[in-house]
């Protein structure tokens, strides 16, 4: 008899300030088990990667799964992938590493700049953010909203700091999908596993379908998706 085929498990980890609400369109389409891994409040000055350690306390140390990350989500799956050896991380909407981090990202940790706005000010904006994320009108402008409203400054101040300082060396190999409209993270010259044409950064809601079938078929059998080698 054939062997049986064991049931991928994904963890998801939505973005900056985000919760579950980010995969209700992607979750009912993983074909496996599925875990949202919600945010922790970061204790005092708290490095990256004992933040890590925290959040992937859910994840069995020899558990075979994939970490899936959007956005800030996918730096915090690449540090859990460093804890645990079975794991493979996925971003959505996320760099591989620090060298990847664009321009303007750059310029406002060179200028310190973040420091002097506090994050709820977005709230007050929310068009704006709306532009910068590629959201929708209708339902993701909605859902959008509600996440800005919800945002907890604490934990998206440490959170932003962490992402612009982040010491990636040693980060393994992960697969990444890219919007081509993504203003966050635009594509840059470095090549890109999977780009989806029209996604924004919010595209985890937007494109849901193109991006739980690369997924699948990557879990179904790495090797069956193109460009992507694993370590």
């Amino acid at each position: 008899m054939p062997a049986t085929v064991p049931t991928p498990i994904f963890y998801l980890i939505p973005g900056l300030g985000a919760d579950e609400r980010v995969f209700q369109n992607l979750q009912p389409r993983l074909l496996g088990q599925t875990i949202v891994l919600q945010w922790l409040t970061p204790e005092h000055d708290e490095s990256i990667d004992h933040y890590a350690q925290r959040m992937a306390a859910r994840i069995p140390l020899d558990q075979e799964c994939w970490v899936v990350g959007v956005s800030f989500g996918g730096t915090i799956a690449l540090e859990i992938c460093r804890t645990r050896p079975q794991a493979r991380a996925i971003l959505i909407s996320s760099i591989p590493d620090a060298d990847s981090l664009p321009l303007l990202l750059r310029l406002i940790r060179t200028t310190n700049i973040y420091k002097l706005v506090p994050p709820p000010l977005l709230k007050l904006f929310p068009r704006a953010g709306q532009w910068y994320f590629g959201v929708k009108n209708g339902r993701e402008y909605q859902v959008f909203k509600e996440i800005l409203r919800d945002m907890e400054p604490v934990y998206t101040r440490w959170a932003i700091d962490r992402l612009l300082h982040w010491d990636s060396e040693g980060v393994g190999r992960c697969l990444q999908i890219l919007g081509t409209e993504d203003r966050v993270f635009p594509p840059g010259p470095a090549p890109v596993d999977y780009l989806i044409q029209g996604g924004g950064h919010f595209m985890v809601l937007s494109h849901a379908e193109e991006i739980s079938q690369i997924i699948n078929e990557l879990a179904r059998d790495p090797k069956a998706v193109p460009n992507v080698h694993w370590d």
